[in-house]
């Protein structure tokens, strides 16, 4: 999973993509926590049982580092194997320069042949 939206709730309050809620949710969080809840991959996080990466750029102000945090710790605490990537220097667009888009494949390519999906 890379700069993903996790938490819609955090999300709208740390983007740089100002007022986007009213096309999504019409209201503000705060007006309605619990359909941004509802929304949200990290309501679901228990039912998850597969490897998963989850990658962000570290200077990302769409989807801020933070989202993918609170979905790798989730992880993290139901012992689902998984691994945080930090992209440095990297906005939303992770792979805008070509050593970010060499760090991005290295990545995928090491955690696919490490659990089994590269020969």
């Amino acid at each position: 999973m890379a700069k993903p939206v996790v938490n819609w709730f955090s999300k709208e309050l740390t983007t740089d993509s100002v007022d986007q809620y009213k096309y999504v949710f019409g209201k503000p969080p705060w007006e309605n926590p619990e359909k941004y809840f509802k929304h949200s991959p990290i309501s679901l996080v228990g039912n998850v049982k597969t490897p998963t990466m989850v990658m962000v750029g570290e200077s990302d102000h769409r989807t801020p580092p933070s989202e993918a945090e609170q979905f790798y710790q989730a992880l993290k605490l139901r012992k689902v194997d998984t691994v945080f990537v930090r992209i440095p220097g990297a906005s939303h667009g992770i792979t805008a320069r070509p050593s970010n888009l060499i760090g991005k494949v290295a990545h995928v390519l090491k955690w696919f042949a490490d659990h089994g999906g590269v020969r």
